[in-house]
């Protein structure tokens, strides 16, 4: 595909504004011509700011995805919406970039990959903490084998208090969990990524709703309100490999600790181990002695001379659109996606049953 990439925007609120369309409106490559939303004033307003003359706005995706001039959707609604509108998009002819996580559930992830696979369009899910330049320098690392056999990893993201109160985050009905499935999607991710690693064999669970009953909380967005936390507030999961692996997952919205951090993973390999919980760094052994190195990912301290870094958000949709200008895969397949949702699924089942659970690869 060449030339300029018409792009249609399905949702228009918190992560559009705050991440698709700032993105998107910074490449020379792409028009914003269709924008859709329930709420019919929130595609208004997002058209006057990021799309083109008499762009099309609309509260139903059918009507959007049935237009000829879109070449590309962002799917950026509440997470109970991901599937049917994926699958519905890729069926129409379109290139789709959704949101994380996958999906709320594994059976609707499935559902998307299948359509993508059967329509030969484009799919990609929205994990922007790969084009970090930090991830993105410990992945060359992990490729490159300086790690040897990555047989221990430990995915982050863990907050002290900062549960978000807007929205339907709350709302388990529509976004299927809490921190686990908002934040702890990030950080399997890139654990997963880094070790290359997409074969789960049993998953082992836990879930929590503690802190989440408190009235008048202290919490960085203020004080939520109990009889809509409808959610957990903190999850954890063991999960085996098949090769033998073993990944630990930690996510909290509020907790009661100080070690806190999202977005991050540790790694132990039979060569050297890294982790991102302060800073990059790496450790191993050489000539008889341990070591460790903190990786500079920085600019040096110079930004005033250096404004050519881009953000994660920026990279990632650069990056995304070139890969449909060029047909070429984008860094975030789908099957590998799948594979995030099904643990995290595991990791909720797990906890309402109290057995682990099992994954047939035969």
């Amino acid at each position: 595909m060449s030339g300029e990439i018409r792009v249609g925007i399905i949702g228009c609120n918190g992560i559009a504004r705050g991440k698709h369309l700032p993105s998107l409106k910074k490449l020379n490559t792409v028009q914003m011509v269709a924008f859709c939303d329930i709420v019919v004033d929130r595609a208004t307003s997002a058209a006057a700011d990021y799309g083109v003359k008499d762009a099309m706005v609309t509260e139903d995706y059918r009507r959007l995805l049935e237009n000829p001039a879109v070449d590309v959707v962002h799917i950026c609604t509440p997470n109970d919406m991901h599937a049917e509108i994926t699958v519905a998009a890729l069926e129409a002819g379109k290139q789709v970039m959704c949101e994380k996580p996958m999906a709320k559930t594994a059976a609707g992830a499935r559902l998307m990959v299948e359509a993508a696979e059967r329509t030969g369009n484009k799919l990609t899910i929205g994990y922007q903490n790969r084009f970090r330049p930090d991830s993105l320098y410990l992945h060359q690392v992990c490729e490159a084998g300086d790690l040897g056999h990555i047989y221990y990893g430990k995915a982050h993201a863990i907050r002290r208090r900062a549960v978000p109160t807007w929205g339907v985050f709350l709302d388990e009905e529509k976004q299927g969990g809490g921190p686990l499935i908002d934040i702890g999607t990030h950080s399997l991710d890139l654990t997963l990524w880094m070790m290359q690693n997409y074969k789960p064999r049993a998953v082992l669970g836990s879930t929590h709703h503690q802190l989440g009953k408190m009235e008048n909380a202290a919490n960085a967005w203020g004080s939520w309100n109990p009889a809509e936390f409808t959610v957990e507030d903190s999850a954890f999961g063991l999960i085996t490999m098949q090769d033998g692996a073993t990944i630990i997952l930690e996510s909290s919205w509020a907790l009661n600790t100080l070690q806190t951090g999202e977005a991050k993973c540790s790694l132990s390999g039979t060569l050297g181990g890294a982790d991102m919980v302060d800073g990059l760094r790496l450790n191993g052994e050489r000539f008889g002695r341990l070591h460790e190195t903190k990786v500079e990912i920085g600019r040096g301290g110079v930004d005033f001379y250096d404004s050519s870094e881009e953000s994660p958000s920026d990279r990632e949709a650069r990056q995304w659109i070139e890969s449909v200008m060029d047909n070429r895969d984008p860094l975030v397949k789908p099957r590998e996606a799948l594979v995030v949702t099904e643990i995290l699924e595991a990791i909720y089942t797990s906890a309402q049953t109290g057995k682990a659970v099992y994954f047939d690869h035969s």
